[in-house]
C-alpha cells in the first residue's frame, strides 16, 4: 500500500508558502515540490470517492495532484483559509471534470446520471460529487428527477442573479463550472458577493423542495 508523508503543520505550511513565492528559483521550487508531496495525503482521501469509477487508484491520484499543484499555484493566504482547504476543492475539481469529459457525448448531461459507486455501495451522481461539501440544499431533490424539472425548479424560484450564478457555479449548462472570484470577475461584483447569492439561492432552493415534499 503506498504510504504518504505527514501534512504540514500551520506553521510549516506558511513557511514553505512563503518560501515558494518570495525565495530563489531553487528554494521556490524546493519548496513547491514539499508542499506537493506533503498534501499527497490529502489528494488520496479525496481521490477514495472516486474509487469505483473506471479509472485507477494511481490515475485518480494522478489527476487530483494536477488539482492539488493549480491549488498551490493559485492560492491566496490573504483570505484566511488553510491550503489544504482551498486545496480540497480544487483536487475535487479536477477529477469531476475529468468524469464530465468522459461521460459529456452531448452539451447536456444529465446531473443525476451515476458515476461511480462510493466505498457503501451507494452510486455517486454528478450532482452528489459537484455539491459533496456546501451545497446540502440540493440534497431532497430525487435522483429520479431528469434535468428539465431541475432548470424548470430554479427558474420559478431564483431571481435572474441567483439562477445565472448557480448555473455558473455548478455548470448547468455543460460547461465547466466556474470557481466564485472568476463568476464575481464575470459579473463585476466581488466574491463574497457571489458567495452570498450562491447560499441564499441554495436556501430557496431546499425551502421549495421541503415545500414540494410536504405536498
Amino acid at each position: 500500500m503506498r504510504t504518504f508523508k505527514q501534512p504540514l503543520s500551520e506553521e510549516e505550511e506558511a513557511y514553505y508558502i512563503r518560501m515558494y513565492l518570495e525565495g530563489e528559483k531553487e528554494a521556490s521550487e524546493e519548496a513547491r515540490q514539499i508542499l506537493i508531496e506533503r498534501n499527497l495525503r490529502l489528494v488520496a482521501h479525496i481521490a477514495k470517492k472516486y474509487q469505483n469509477v473506471d479509472e485507477s487508484p494511481e490515475d485518480l491520484i494522478s489527476i487530483g495532484t494536477i488539482g492539488l499543484i493549480k491549488a498551490i499555484q493559485t492560492y491566496d493566504g490573504s483570505k484566511g483559509n488553510r491550503l489544504a482547504t482551498y486545496a480540497a476543492r480544487c483536487i475535487d475539481n479536477e477529477l469531476l471534470m475529468m468524469l464530465r469529459a468522459k461521460k459529456k457525448s452531448s452539451k447536456d448531461v444529465s446531473i443525476y446520471e451515476p458515476v461511480g459507486i462510493d466505498k457503501e455501495g451507494n452510486e455517486i451522481s454528478l450532482l452528489d460529487i459537484t455539491c459533496a461539501e456546501d451545497t446540502d440544499a440540493f440534497e431532497k431533490m430525487s435522483l429520479q428527477d431528469d434535468i428539465k424539472k431541475l432548470r424548470a425548479i430554479l427558474t420559478e424560484t431564483l431571481t435572474p442573479k441567483e439562477l445565472q450564478v448557480i448555473r455558473l457555479r455548478y455548470a448547468l449548462d455543460g460547461e465547466e463550472e466556474m470557481p466564485q472570484r472568476m463568476i464575481g470577475q464575470m459579473l463585476g461584483i466581488s466574491r463574497s458577493y457571489v458567495s452570498r447569492i450562491e447560499k441564499k439561492a441554495l436556501r430557496k432552493l431546499r425551502a421549495r423542495f421541503e415545500d414540494d415534499t410536504a405536498r
